[in-house]
């Protein structure tokens, strides 16, 4: 079986629909994917194609947000720096570029956040480097 995370890049795209809103009630508005993927589970950084954005950093997740006690597998991508508004039924494309850590279910929400301001500092140095 080939190893996902070293068979990057990969380009998913897919329709922006709605789920529960998460990430934006967290501080990280995320556009999430009409899409499957046999990509492993876990947070990944790369560029995002979306209405006005081309080629813009994102961080991806791809896999079941068990933290918030959901059950369903998605892709969902925070564009950096991209405005806070509904981008529903639009046409995202997703570059995954690099993996950057595993998918876990982490104690509290707070734990969550850490990580996931980790993450978004990890994926500025990326998309800089």
């Amino acid at each position: 079986m080939t190893d996902q995370k070293t068979s990057l890049p990969h380009v998913l795209r897919g329709t922006v629909k709605h789920f529960k809103g998460n990430g934006r009630k967290l501080g990280y508005p995320t556009a999430n994917i009409d899409t499957s993927t046999s990509l492993e589970d876990g947070v990944y950084f790369g560029l995002a194609n979306l209405a006005d954005y081309k080629q813009q950093p994102a961080l991806i997740f791809i896999g079941t947000p068990k933290t918030v006690g959901d059950t369903i597998r998605r892709v969902e991508a925070h564009i950096l720096d991209a405005q806070d508004i509904d981008y529903y039924g639009l046409e995202l494309e997703i570059s995954v570029e690099k993996f950057h850590r595993d998918n876990q279910k982490f104690e509290s929400i707070d734990e969550l956040l850490v990580a996931m301001k980790s993450d978004e500092k990890a994926g500025r140095n990326w998309a800089t480097s």
